[in-house]
């Protein structure tokens, strides 16, 4: 605190802003994921319809196979769970990710492949209603 105060005229300003900023990043980071497990619920839900439908011999080999894919994506969320368990989750989980894109193995869920550009368009409409609120209050 010594420092922030040598360093910066307001640091319980500053000190507040980063909170907020931190803040604020956490509930993108949430809807992100929100999202994305959203996304995966509905694939999962389609799944079961089509292995329903192909019981009674009325599924396509397409959504069979999209079927199939879902299914391989619900065993790969079930495997992260296991290290979610065990202890030291928040570095285990990280390490297993970054160890299987090295080998060349896709470990997330399909729904999770894409956050970066998810988080992105959080990100720009996010600004977007920021940019539309000034406007407003401007008129």
């Amino acid at each position: 605190m010594k420092i922030y105060r040598k360093l910066h005229k307001a640091p319980i300003r500053v000190m507040r802003i980063s909170r907020r900023r931190f803040s604020l990043r956490l509930k993108r980071d949430m809807l992100v994921l929100k999202d994305a497990l959203s996304q995966e619920k509905q694939e999962t839900k389609e799944m079961l319809v089509s292995y329903a439908r192909y019981t009674r011999n009325q599924a396509t080999k397409e959504e069979l196979k999209q079927a199939n894919d879902q299914l391989a994506d619900l065993v790969k969320g079930l495997g992260l769970g296991v290290f979610a368990v065990l202890p030291f989750a928040p570095i285990t989980i990280p390490v297993v990710v970054k160890l299987g894109k090295l080998v060349g193995v896709d470990i997330l869920p399909s729904s999770f492949n894409n956050l970066s550009e998810r988080k992105a368009n959080l990100n720009r409409k996010a600004q977007q209603t920021k940019r539309d609120a000034e406007n407003n209050t401007s008129n």
